[in-house]
């Protein structure tokens, strides 16, 4: 199959690329497309065949359900069975945005789509091309991040063609995204809305809108054996480059100086360490491949940059990564979701330089 690439950046200039898009999706194909989180890997939501295509192109667990993207909020009644004043009113703050919210699903959507689940996972995404090419299509479109499973999610079109060129029919490439992470995911079908994701919308932005949020242990863990999971990112490893990462936890000057020690062993014994830091600790280092993710005084920063910055690494030969942690901010408790799962949870404690239990080298 070849995959077509096409620019978007333009929506007046491109617009015949969107609708061609739309074309495709109705047809039961396959397009990536940019969202204002990472590019997605869209199908008709209502096709189970197109649906599990994506999970084919992915080589994602047909357990690990999809998120259905919508253009407006008059689609939702015809996907879900219930919209509490609840969700009306996360809705309200917002969408369109970084935000998935779970509701009972209705018939229309296949389990297919759900993974097998009585949920579905809604969101309304705000970048122009999404919104442009949902509308074109005139379905739903599910669509998880455009990589290949367990990989690092693409930021950039070039990351899509990397791991999807000659399995889906069509890119729209929109250039880099903004935010850099996936949408916060929040479960409305209990009696307190849940995180089952954290991202870019926080627990406390939430709770200004809606009161108490609870958050699923899963984030700050793996999700129980046998237990099917309700969102993306809950179950498998997620994001994770092609060699080993470790984290590094403890004060500023214990994970600089833990860090150059283990690159330094890491260089001598063969090997080539990657060192994910900030631009507040890029100068000391050494030894070793260093790339900043941005600055501790922008989490944004280090949220936009994250993925590639990983993905880069796979491109430059290190055999291991070290990477400072970043959970001092909302934000970066997001960040670090992504970076645990990415690490398998492997952690070291700097200073003490010694195992939390689950590195066993």
């Amino acid at each position: 199959m070849k995959t077509t690439c096409c620019q978007v950046t333009d929506l007046e200039r491109d617009r015949k690329n969107i609708e061609e898009a739309g074309r495709v999706l109705r047809a039961g194909g396959l397009v990536a497309f940019p969202t204002e989180t990472v590019y997605g890997l869209g199908a008709n939501a209502l096709d189970e065949k197109a649906a599990a295509r994506i999970y084919a192109a992915k080589g994602r667990p047909s357990d690990n359900p999809l998120i259905v993207h919508i253009a407006g909020r008059e689609q939702l009644s015809s996907l879900v069975t219930e919209i509490t004043e609840t969700a009306d009113r996360l809705m309200d703050a917002f969408w369109p945005g970084p935000m998935t919210l779970i509701f009972p699903k209705k018939p229309a959507v296949p389990y297919g789509t759900t993974g097998g689940l009585d949920t579905v996972a809604v969101r309304m995404p705000s970048h122009p091309s999404a919104l442009a090419l949902i509308a074109a299509a005139g379905v739903p479109v599910a669509a998880p991040s455009a990589n290949t499973s367990g990989r690092p999610s693409p930021t950039q079109a070039e990351h899509v063609m990397e791991d999807m060129d000659g399995k889906i029919e069509m890119v729209l490439d929109g250039g880099p995204v903004g935010i850099g992470i996936e949408s916060t995911i929040v479960d409305l079908t209990g009696p307190v809305p849940m995180i089952l994701r954290p991202g870019y919308i926080t627990r406390e932005m939430l709770e200004q809108a809606v009161g108490p949020v609870e958050v699923d242990p899963a984030v700050a863990g793996e999700a129980a054996p046998g237990v099917r999971p309700k969102a993306p990112g809950m179950k498998y490893r997620h994001y994770a480059p092609k060699v080993p990462m470790i984290l590094v936890r403890g004060g500023p000057e214990g994970v600089v100086r833990t860090i150059r020690r283990l690159a330094g062993e890491e260089d001598a014994a063969g090997g080539c360490a990657g060192i994910l830091c900030t631009d507040e600790t890029k100068d000391q280092f050494p030894q070793g491949i260093c790339r900043s993710v941005g600055s501790r005084r922008e989490p944004q920063s280090v949220a936009h940059n994250l993925y590639a910055v990983l993905r880069e690494f796979d491109g430059l030969g290190v055999t291991k990564i070290y990477s400072e942690v970043f959970d001092e901010t909302p934000l970066g408790r997001s960040v670090m979701n992504r970076l645990s799962k990415a690490a398998g949870h492997q952690e070291i404690t700097a200073d003490r330089e010694e195992s939390c239990g689950i590195l066993t080298e």
